[in-house]
């Protein structure tokens, strides 16, 4: 049994998803059990491991409820099989005829479901290059923040365009995590503009491990991700990045390291609530005449 402080490797399955649940899930568990054979302790897989589709009426075609889906459990006996902790960065789920749930999974070596999370931040964005995506037409959003408990530390678990909103992880920090999960599907545009470096903002400012496997590459259904899935330490260094191609990607983990940079900058413990105001305007509640 790995203590609270024991080392442990972690996984990364970079993919490139396309319109196929079925051979999504073919290519999933290949590289799942290529990331077995590599020693991991821990695998996560990208944001919509099932299906990276943008034709709506395909996309609810293709996708089944939580209860009927044929890759979440096989996911589970995969988890089983190997004896490892799964996460499976997000499937798209059918909640109702014509919405969708964007729904990570954190698998035990068991076989059970230790965590369950719903994206809260959906991307609805144009893009200078005449991208448009409007994840709210299908996607219904999430409402809980979720952390949970690995033999190494707790894991906040967040997805994709979650990244922009450094609150979030500063609540999973503040709730007890120590690793932070970012499963994507960033574009090209915005990768190769700001992946790196609000991942390792995520790392430093909370003093926290990240692990981001990310979608890469060009997609059936047109889109470009940017892959580069990344492991970050808590003092912002990139331990293990990929390419652009499907791939593992793996890093060795101290825990300690958290505590560590926590007592060199311990941000954390020095945050203040406080007031916004506007000394060239009058208090709201005073009547001037």
């Amino acid at each position: 049994m790995l203590t609270a402080q024991a080392t442990f490797r972690v996984a990364l399955i970079q993919m490139r998803s396309g319109r196929s649940p079925a051979a999504n899930l073919d290519a999933a568990t290949k590289l799942i059990a290529e990331a077995k054979a590599g020693g991991a302790d821990y695998v996560q897989t990208p944001e919509m491991t099932n299906i990276l589709e943008s034709r709506r009426d395909a996309l609810m075609a293709a996708i089944k409820p939580e209860h009927e889906d044929p890759s979440l459990a096989a996911f589970r006996d995969l988890a089983r099989r190997h004896r490892l902790w799964l996460h499976v960065g997000s499937l798209a789920l059918k909640i109702s005829p014509d919405r969708a749930v964007n729904r990570g999974f954190l698998i035990d070596p068991e076989g059970g479901v230790a965590a369950r999370y719903d994206k809260i931040h959906m991307f609805d964005v144009d893009l200078p290059n005449g991208e448009s995506y409007r994840e709210s037409r299908s996607y219904a959003p999430g409402e809980h923040a979720v952390t949970a408990r690995l033999p190494w530390g707790r894991l906040g678990l967040t997805i994709c365009y979650d990244l922009r909103f450094p609150g979030l992880y500063r609540a999973l920090a503040e709730a007890g995590s120590m690793f932070l999960a970012i499963p994507s599907s960033f574009t090209r545009q915005t990768g190769e503009a700001h992946w790196h470096v609000l991942n390792r903002a995520r790392a430093i400012e909370n003093g926290c491990f990240v692990f981001a496997a990310a979608q890469g590459g060009s997609h059936e259904n047109g889109r470009d991700t940017f892959g580069h899935s990344l492991v970050v330490d808590p003092w912002g260094r990139v331990l293990a990045e990929g390419d652009v191609e499907p791939a593992v990607v793996i890093a060795e983990i101290d825990p300690n390291a958290v505590a560590t940079a926590r007592a060199r900058i311990p941000s954390l413990q020095h945050g203040r609530r406080f007031e916004i105001v506007d000394p060239m305007e009058k208090p709201a509640h005073l009547h001037v005449v």
